[in-house]
């Protein structure tokens, strides 16, 4: 239905009200998808707005029929990522989120505020018209709100280019010519659409294989990559909350970074007297022989990670990690920095180490980095940076 409301064949032959209202539906800040720091984001330009209504005169198949599934998108189109596939969707399903949002915060007691001039897509009319409607707003902007079924999140559309390439392209169509670059990859697409309905219609018949895990969903490379010049850009201290934004932007990155070895991530994990406070705690899936390592030598079932966004790591804050190791947990942490520990702080870490068996690992910005980086050229996993981080810390304690 989607594809056939933004897609259809009407939109030939008026394509300046195609272009606008593709542009219009481009960006849905009600509900706030993705991991833009202040929930806008930006819309399509008109330029590669106009290039997608362009496909409905260039490619003779999608001009005479149109989109079945409008992720095809993205195989043929530069600059249009599943981002603005879930954003397209949420706009011309709005109606039906607003009925949603406002039985959902009747059920919970949500306040309601009346919304004049609000948007919506009128799908007999193919165009979006104001109308009045009641929704909760933003605490903080005051900014009207619209909720979402959890059962959706879960989920990302199963058509993209990295699948295209990776599942399809390179071992069924650019095996001989060995053609990587982007750009004439997509100009091949849009010449040769058969090959984009193929492989449409194969993940069609594997659809009960392409599942997301129902517990949990990594973020995206480009939105970890995103994600971690946001946190490099914050200041050390508590300056505007720097520390909680800090602790929050790890706790994401971390969690898709390390998942599945490390699973079921649990922020600021309380212990049961209520005393100590934990910032994130992964369990322990012993599915890597480092991780049979971690439980073996030290009882780690459980992870614990301290997160500090300070200039230089003092000795209180290794004491506070050394606090939460026991025998329940285990006696291995890692402590999340922004800079390499001083050396008299490594020496404490020596000693604790020596003196108890307690191993204390830190990760800082730099590693940080080169765990996106591996993450990106699935050359190695994400772990192997922790792991490195342990064993040049085994190699430096006495034998």
């Amino acid at each position: 239905m989607i594809a056939k409301c933004l897609f259809s064949v009407q939109f030939y032959g008026c394509s300046t009200d195609a272009i606008a209202t593709l542009i219009r539906a481009s960006e849905c800040q009600e509900v706030g998808l993705g991991f833009s720091k202040n929930r806008h984001g930006v819309k399509l330009s008109k330029k590669l707005a106009s290039s997608i209504i362009a496909l409905f005169r260039n490619v003779p198949q999608i001009k005479s029929s149109g989109f079945i599934h409008f992720e095809e998108v993205q195989l043929l189109v530069d600059n249009f990522s599943k981002d603005r596939v879930s954003d397209i969707a949420c706009n011309f399903i709005e109606s039906f989120l607003v009925d949603f949002t406002i039985q959902e915060s009747e059920k919970h007691k949500i306040p309601l505020k009346k919304i004049d001039d609000f948007e919506l897509y009128h799908y007999r009319k193919n165009k979006f018209v104001n109308e009045s409607v009641f929704l909760p707003e933003n605490p903080e902007t005051k900014e009207p709100l619209l909720l979402t079924p959890k059962r959706w999140l879960r989920r990302i559309p199963w058509i993209g280019f990295d699948d295209y390439i990776e599942n399809y392209y390179t071992k069924e169509v650019g095996k001989s010519t060995g053609e990587k670059d982007r750009i004439r990859i997509l100009s091949f697409n849009r010449k040769n659409y058969d090959i984009v309905k193929a492989y449409t219609t194969r993940k069609e018949r594997q659809q009960s294989d392409c599942r997301n895990d129902p517990l949990f969903n990594p973020i995206p490379i480009f939105s970890a990559k995103r994600k971690l010049q946001t946190l490099i850009k914050l200041p050390t201290g508590k300056t505007n909350n720097a520390d909680r934004k800090y602790e929050d932007g790890i706790s994401q990155l971390m969690a898709s970074l390390l998942y599945p070895y490390l699973d079921f991530a649990k922020e600021q994990s309380r212990t049961d007297s209520g005393t100590q406070i934990r910032d994130l705690i992964f369990y322990n899936s012993r599915s890597l022989d480092f991780l049979k390592d971690i439980y073996t030598d030290y009882g780690s079932q459980q992870i614990v990670m301290e997160i500090k966004n300070v200039e230089k790591i003092q000795r209180e804050h290794i004491n506070q990690l050394n606090r939460y190791l026991s025998e329940s947990l285990g006696k291995f942490g890692v402590i999340i920095t922004r800079n390499k520990i001083p050396k008299n702080i490594k020496q404490n870490t020596i000693d604790l180490w020596s003196g108890q068996r307690k191993c204390i690992i830190a990760i800082t910005d730099e590693d940080l980095k080169l765990m996106i980086s591996v993450f990106e050229s699935k050359q190695r996993l994400p772990i192997d940076v922790l792991k490195r981080a342990y064993i040049e810390f085994i190699r430096s304690c006495p034998s």
